[in-house]
């Protein structure tokens, strides 16, 4: 029987100290937010660190009040019971730093001039999150983790983990990622940023925050949302479907398909900073696990935990080949590697979508770390 974690509460800590960032420049202080679910057992080593995707949070389940309309973004994941069962294991989410849901982050004031970074704030690597949820796991005291797991970004911030700190953590999943962003994804990351740009409110980045650039955003938004949807999903959800709402001959009338993009791309100005999908976009483009390596190669060597990799036969974001690549790398290096290629429709979105279709392989992989 499976039940939720609850009523939790998101929780502020802010480290008074710089962080070294990749591109050289410094950040600091350094507020995160973050949630736990479970509790550490005597040992200390049943910590597992849930790490997000683009415009995710540290809100990862349970509800915030009683009368909430919806949980944390893998509610069905985490609790007891579950396949992150709080009875058994110690449940962390930290937001990343670039991020504007309560860590460090473009909107953020900053203290040398008491105004918000906007477009000063310093651009950011996938690698200096993970430097930063560092400092969490430091502060909590944890010797190690029993595991990180993510999808996509979330899934670059596992590996970074296992390449930053091989002592630390005790196994890793990313699930739908990549070892490098490819030049598709990076083009769509363009035509998103482009259309942000190009909407007049964005003023450089110094809009006024009741006044986004909401026509641009809702854009960008549409873009990645094509992209994390497949073909095939498109037609079993929307088919050629004309919206009830309007005249087929109506030069304005609009199919199902442009009505979901239009509903969900003007939902977001409201819960996320402009510039803050902007920076974690770069972060995103710039992602090589290769990054100050000689090769790929050499980045996945210092890898010495077990590793369960995940990817999606209809992801076209970051398609199958992109995982296997790392996969074959682990294998010619004789490290302890798992991967499943999982069947499903729904594109990059799968792994929120179907997660029956992979949950219980995650959950012995756990068993097995944890035994």
């Amino acid at each position: 029987m499976t039940s939720s974690v609850g009523i939790v509460t998101t929780q502020q800590i802010t480290f008074d100290t710089e962080l070294q960032l990749e591109s050289g420049r410094v950040l600091g202080p350094i507020t995160l937010a973050y949630e736990t679910y479970g509790s550490l057992n005597a040992a200390r080593d049943n910590a597992i660190l849930v790490c997000h995707a683009w415009t995710g949070d540290a809100h990862a389940a349970g509800r915030h009040h009683p009368d909430d309309r919806k949980p944390g973004w893998w509610d069905d994941m985490i609790g007891p019971g579950k396949v992150l069962d709080t009875d058994r294991y110690f449940i962390l989410c930290s937001n990343v730093i670039g991020s504007c849901k309560g860590s460090t982050g473009p909107a953020s004031i900053n203290p040398r001039t008491g105004k918000p970074y906007r477009l000063s704030f310093p651009v950011l690597m996938v690698r200096d999150m993970v430097r930063a949820q560092k400092l969490l796991i430091d502060h909590l005291g944890l010797p190690s983790l029993l595991c990180a797991l993510g999808g996509s970004m979330g899934a670059m911030q596992a590996v970074e983990w296992s390449i930053l700190y091989p002592d630390r953590v005790r196994s890793i999943v990313p699930i739908a990622g990549t070892a490098r962003t490819s030049p598709m994804a990076i083009a769509l990351n363009a035509v998103a940023r482009q259309a942000v740009f190009n909407d007049p409110l964005w003023k450089k980045g110094n809009y006024r925050a009741e006044h986004p650039p909401a026509d641009g955003l809702a854009l960008a938004r549409a873009v990645g949302h094509i992209s994390f949807l497949s073909d095939a999903s498109m037609h079993m959800k929307f088919g050629r479907r004309f919206s009830a709402r309007d005249g087929q001959f109506d030069f304005f009338g609009k199919f199902e398909i442009e009505r979901y993009l239009e509903y969900n791309g003007y939902n977001f100005p409201a819960r996320f900073d402009t510039n803050s999908f902007l920076y974690l976009a770069k972060a995103l483009d710039l992602y090589d696990t290769a990054w100050n390596f000689d090769s790929l190669d050499e980045a996945l060597n210092l890898m010495q935990c077990p590793s369960l990799w995940f990817a999606f036969t209809s992801d076209w974001l970051y398609p199958p080949y992109q995982t296997e690549e790392a996969v074959r790398t682990l294998e010619k290096l004789g490290k302890p590697v798992g991967y499943h290629l999982i069947d499903s429709d729904y594109g990059h979105d799968s792994f929120l979508v179907e997660p029956e279709k992979f949950t219980h392989l995650i959950a012995d992989f756990l068993a097995q770390q944890h035994s």
